[in-house]
């Protein structure tokens, strides 16, 4: 089985020592897993939905997931992009994981309030209602659990530091797990 995870800066290191990210973590919690589960890190510090769409299909065609975990969005809404577009990128992309047959988890993201009640608002539901449309997995928060203090950030107070990255974990594992169970039964034609 393969997971392969495509993300901005939250999932490719940023700022932190190599190989202490979520996702290097988790690669490290499924070594041992039985059958085999590989994990693909395909994350790009600074990348956005539309990046990621760009670089998706290839991504699909040259790995073959089994299960896609789909973490971007706080790029575009830290650029006050519109959501609209944000969520039709997403959308394409969720469309292209399930097209190939993978199982996908979206992971949602907050904006700052300074960019006002109804552009924060939409952003946070965006995730939701595209987990909802596509029957996806969802983790709600990325950063849930990890109190607003200096404790778990990085001086620019945007990005978790190392000792966030079990939390973020844990998120990402709250959903993952069953989605990983799910992707190993065997299909049965009916």
């Amino acid at each position: 089985m393969r997971i392969l995870v495509v993300g901005d800066s939250l999932s490719a290191e940023y700022g932190i020592t190599r190989d202490s990210g979520w996702v290097s973590l988790l690669r490290r919690t499924l070594s041992t897993a039985n059958p085999p589960v590989e994990v693909i890190n395909a994350s790009i510090s600074g990348d956005t939905t539309s990046g990621g769409l760009t670089r998706m299909a290839s991504l699909l065609d040259r790995h073959a997931p089994s299960i896609v975990i789909i973490e971007l969005g706080a790029n575009d809404g830290l650029r006050g992009l519109p959501v609209a577009m944000a969520r039709a990128n997403l959308q394409k992309m969720m469309t292209l994981a399930k097209d190939r047959g993978a199982r996908v988890i979206l992971v949602g993201i907050q904006v700052p309030p300074n960019y006002g009640r109804e552009y924060a608002e939409g952003f946070r539901k965006m995730f939701g209602e595209l987990a909802v449309a596509n029957q996806a997995a969802l983790v709600p928060f990325l950063f849930s659990g990890l109190d607003d203090t200096a404790a778990y950030f990085q001086s620019d107070r945007m990005h978790p530091n190392e000792a966030a990255q079990p939390i973020l974990l844990r998120n990402i594992m709250e959903v993952l797990d069953p989605e990983i169970k799910a992707a190993q039964r065997p299909v049965h034609p009916k």
